[in-house]
């Protein structure tokens, strides 16, 4: 049998009203979650595994400072070519039975990366990926997606590209706590920066987004700093725990221990699903996380991706 272990962290202030609420109220139904996927893009640098983190406006349930991902949409689900795992290996590795939902899921990761950082996992054929996507003409598509003007599937097809599936990793499974207004129940995936590629902001919803080197910001966990740089109305003068979902700052956690972008990807994962339970400690609210204890790293995968990190 597996173990496990739990942790607590501080609910942030922002959503300590919806917290307390719950409480008072007693046994109302919680929201319904809805699926969402996010991805963490890491690369490898002479200080250590970084990893690409955006400011999101509005009380997102993914945290003021997130991965890029969002919702699950009904055009997650149209057809495209797709080299990689199988949809049922895909259901298998997410741990789900519905394959329709672990399809969704996949494809709503490519397409969120896509949209918030320009990186796009997509090639002509199994062996290669789309380069240059930093381009006017790529931006304008990228703003198109994300407005809805154009299906995300009548983009690659156009463009004669089939979604690199292989290139992701299922990573963890999360589901926002029940108090929330809003919920996700949101499947997260890894994968390195392909050569050719570079992350930019979405000129219409960018407000910031850098690479972090989780090592340093967590040494900064407890002081403001972090949120200062960002600058954000919402982010200046608090702490990482405020400004992150305590499933973003676990991920920054083995980011920071991993020994490269390939090593981390490489890390062999349960289908555990975290759901953080609400605890009130003498008038202090708390979220209490049950993890289980880390699997070890993989001797060799045959699908190491073959885009190496830039």
């Amino acid at each position: 049998m597996q173990s496990s272990h739990s942790r607590r962290f501080i609910v942030p202030k922002r959503l300590q009203g919806a917290a307390r609420s719950w409480l008072e109220e007693g046994d109302r139904p919680p929201r319904t979650a809805r699926l969402a996927s996010s991805v963490v893009l890491v690369r490898d640098s002479a200080e250590g595994t970084e990893t690409w983190l955006g400011y999101r406006p509005g009380n997102s349930p993914l945290g003021v400072v997130a991965f890029p991902g969002g919702s699950v949409q009904n055009t997650d689900h149209d057809t495209f070519d797709w080299f990689g795992p199988s949809v049922g290996q895909w259901a298998e590795m997410l741990g789900v039975d519905d394959f329709s939902v672990a399809r969704a899921h996949v494809v709503a990761a490519i397409r969120e990366l896509f949209e918030e950082t320009g990186v796009l996992l997509a090639g002509s054929d199994a062996t290669t990926v789309v380069e240059g996507t930093g381009t006017p003409d790529w931006t304008r598509a990228r703003e198109a997606v994300a407005a809805q003007e154009i299906g995300f599937a009548e983009l690659i097809t156009k463009r004669g590209l089939g979604l690199r599936t292989d290139l992701l990793r299922p990573l963890v499974h999360w589901v926002t706590p029940e108090f929330a207004h809003r919920r996700f129940d949101t499947r997260y995936f890894a994968a390195t920066l392909p050569v050719g590629q570079t992350p930019t902001l979405l000129p219409s919803k960018g407000v910031w987004g850098e690479w972090v080197l989780p090592a340093r910001i967590l040494k900064e966990r407890d002081t403001s700093e972090f949120g200062d740089r960002i600058g954000a109305e919402d982010s200046r003068g608090l702490a990482l725990p405020e400004l992150l979902v305590p499933a973003s700052e676990i991920i920054l956690e083995k980011i920071a221990k991993a020994k490269g972008c390939i090593a981390y990807l490489n890390v062999k994962r349960s289908t555990h699903t975290y759901k953080a339970q609400l605890e009130d400690d003498g008038g202090q609210l708390w979220l209490r996380v049950e993890a289980p204890s880390a699997a070890p790293a993989t001797e060799a995968l045959a699908t190491v991706p073959s885009a190496p990190p830039a």
